[in-house]
């Protein structure tokens, strides 16, 4: 089993003073932490864009659901701290609410503002080598209709990118019926499995070429998230046992042909 995951560079994330600002979600107790697995989220993204870069050459970029910049402050934040830099052409945002100050400082560069359950939306005709949904689909009751929207604006050989907080497949029915029960305004209303992940890939004509979870065990300030071989250790645990209860990464390549 491929597990290139184990040998993607982590160090970028030890003493990196701009993943401690606090719209990155870290909690106070992981302020001090050298690998916080909360960040694995962004981690997984990042490499994924390097990797295609590195083949392809600059990406055009589409992410979903954006918030305050996070993911391309990550990356940035990755270069100055001895990560690669990833090359990109553009990369464009799109959300419910749009704070494009703070975006266009980041380096946003097209915004859409929309509603992304709203029978109306639609991206214009440009085309992306990627584009990401990290920690969006969890938000949306129809999830599989956003996707089928939005693949036609990925490039032949593109792909789509993104994860999730996920269970095994004979759980997501009774917790996805309890959250929409008890829905609270922002929260996760669907869950997901592997097995979904698949299936939306193959309803939308896409391959899953990679497909993984993140971690054994996420708590707040712990210990051994100032260990190296312990953030390892549970991309190697999420690699073996992608049904774990915890979060899946993925990408989802569109056929050149």
């Amino acid at each position: 089993m491929a597990m290139p995951q184990l040998d993607w560079d982590v160090e970028f994330l030890k003493n990196n003073p701009v993943l401690q600002d606090e719209n990155y979600g870290i909690p106070p107790e992981s302020k001090h932490i050298a690998y916080p697995i909360r960040l694995v989220r962004y981690w997984f993204i990042y490499h994924f864009l390097r990797e295609d870069a590195a083949r392809k050459g600059p990406l055009d970029v589409c992410e979903i659901g954006v918030d305050v910049g996070q993911m391309l402050g990550f990356m940035d934040a990755a270069a100055k701290n001895g990560g690669d830099k990833v090359s990109l052409s553009s990369w464009d945002a799109v959300d419910a609410f749009i704070r494009e100050d703070i975006l266009r400082r980041a380096g946003y560069g097209k915004f859409y503002e929309v509603d992304l359950e709203s029978p109306e939306f639609t991206l214009d005709e440009k085309k992306y080598d990627a584009m990401i949904l990290l920690h969006v689909l969890e938000h949306l009751y129809e999830p599989e209709v956003l996707m089928s929207k939005i693949v036609g604006n990925l490039k032949p050989g593109g792909m789509m990118i993104g994860g999730f907080p996920s269970l095994p497949n004979s759980m997501v029915a009774s917790r996805e019926a309890t959250l929409r029960a008890t829905r609270r305004k922002f929260a996760h209303v669907s869950v997901f499995s592997p097995k979904r992940v698949r299936a939306m890939a193959e309803a939308n004509g896409l391959e899953v070429e990679f497909l993984s979870g993140a971690f054994f065990m996420r708590k707040k300030g712990f210990f051994l998230e100032n260990s190296k071989l312990w953030y390892r250790f549970n991309l190697w645990f999420g690699a073996l046992f992608p049904s774990w209860p915890g979060e899946t990464y993925w990408i989802l390549r569109k056929p050149v042909k």
